[in-house]
């Protein structure tokens, strides 16, 4: 194990390393969770955000390395959300 060992706390700290299985999304529960959408309400439909092209690649890079990792899936679903860059200090997004 790691031991952690503090100046401020009079004891140690014995921590196991754990290495996490992130290789797609959760394994199917009993329990299927849906959303009641009320009958004959219309879907409220807006423009999507605009995106320079720079942004636009990354997006398009983003969804690829998380979608071939399996973290998502194609939706049919009506809804969606919006996406927001805001670049990092380092000019990345």
């Amino acid at each position: 194990g790691l031991h952690v060992k503090s100046p401020n706390h009079p004891f140690n700290i014995d921590l196991m390393p754990v290495e996490l299985d992130l290789s797609g999304l959760p394994p199917i529960r009993p329990v299927e969770f849906q959303i009641a959408l009320v009958p004959g309400a219309a879907l409220v439909a807006r423009a999507p955000y605009r995106l320079a092209p720079s942004e636009m690649k990354e997006l398009a890079e983003q969804l690829k390395e998380i979608f071939d990792k399996g973290f998502i899936r194609p939706s049919s679903s009506p809804w969606g959300a919006p996406v927001l860059f805001v670049k990092k200090k380092d000019g990345s997004f």
